[in-house]
């Protein structure tokens, strides 16, 4: 039974009515395609909608998960009780001389693009990561030698007394796949980046290649959540995983990838059990082998099927 459907009226008197959605199917909004139902999901269009929807969680102690594209989310199969807010519309993009202001579910790859456009160097490396400002904020996200740190100015957040604050670059206190906004929980609304000018042919060139490097390396052929694992300080996850002789081992529908064993796929039809079951025996099987802990990049929300 879902407990707060009674609350479906409080966010339908300022959202549109099919962006409230009742039991939604939640392996339909990410990348995994797995998961089972999300009590509520809200999909709100301005930051306003975000800040309003979060108070009224609060008020009514609603558990609620935000969200960005589900590109590196993991729903377990029991669903998420309470609200989950997809950021994914809240996506304006504006350039100031050399600063590109882009709100939390801006897609990585479009302000990537509004740099180009803009003759402006720095964004390249994030041309192809296919999630969100806000959730590449969260986690410092990188890609070929950069990240998100190198680039930011200050990120504009609800702290968890419900304030909007901006933090700057050092209050962030961005490191390899973390950040105070992940420590504290903190929801980014928007980001400020500053680039530099370039010239638009060499630009194009690094993102061109950049993108040949990821479609011939990583399987975007299969559902899955990018990088399974965090790197292991001197290591790279993909080589252990390799090494231990799991490249192509399964679980269910779960697979680590032929093509780059860093990343495990939904090969077959997987459930979010059988692709933390593989998780946890990769876990088990580099640390046996090799002495070495990995840990997940991909974030996991919502409870095990009962």
């Amino acid at each position: 039974m879902n407990q707060y459907r009674i609350f479906e009226g409080l966010f339908k008197e300022f959202y549109k009515s099919e962006n409230v959605i009742i039991n939604a199917e939640m392996k339909k909004y990410v990348h995994f395609r797995v998961g089972g139902p999300a009590d509520i999901l809200l999909i709100p269009e301005s930051k306003e909608q975000v800040i309003k929807s979060i108070k009224i969680c609060k008020e009514n102690n609603i558990p609620y998960f935000v969200v960005g594209n589900g590109s590196n989310l993991l729903v377990k199969d029991g669903g998420v009780k309470g609200v989950v807010i997809k950021l994914n519309e809240v996506k304006n993009i504006n350039v100031y001389d050399e600063t590109i202001e882009a709100e939390c579910g801006a897609m990585l790859k479009d302000v990537s693009n509004a740099a180009l456009e803009k003759s402006l160097t720095g964004f390249e490396f994030a041309c192809g990561i296919p999630g969100t400002v806000g959730g590449a904020v969260f986690m410092n996200a990188g890609a070929y030698d950069g990240e998100i740190s190198h680039v930011i100015d200050s990120a504009e957040v609800i702290d968890n007394d419900g304030n909007i604050r901006t933090l700057s670059k050092e209050e962030l206190d961005l490191g390899y796949r973390s950040s105070i906004i992940m420590k504290k929980n903190y929801i980014v609304l928007s980001a400020k980046f500053n680039l530099k000018n370039g010239e638009v042919r060499k630009i194009k060139e690094i993102v061109e290649d950049l993108t040949n490097k990821r479609e011939s390396k990583q399987p975007l052929e299969y559902p899955s959540a990018g990088s399974t694992f965090k790197r292991p300080t001197g290591y790279y996850a993909g080589k252990l995983i390799q090494d231990a002789g799991l490249k192509g081992y399964t679980m269910g529908g779960a697979a680590v990838s032929e093509k780059h064993s860093g990343f495990v796929i939904n090969k077959n039809n997987a459930t979010a059990k059988d692709i933390l079951d593989l998780i946890a025996h990769i876990q088990n099987e580099v640390k046996k082998q090799f002495g070495v802990d990995l840990h997940p990049e991909v974030r996991i929300i919502g409870e095990d099927k009962k």
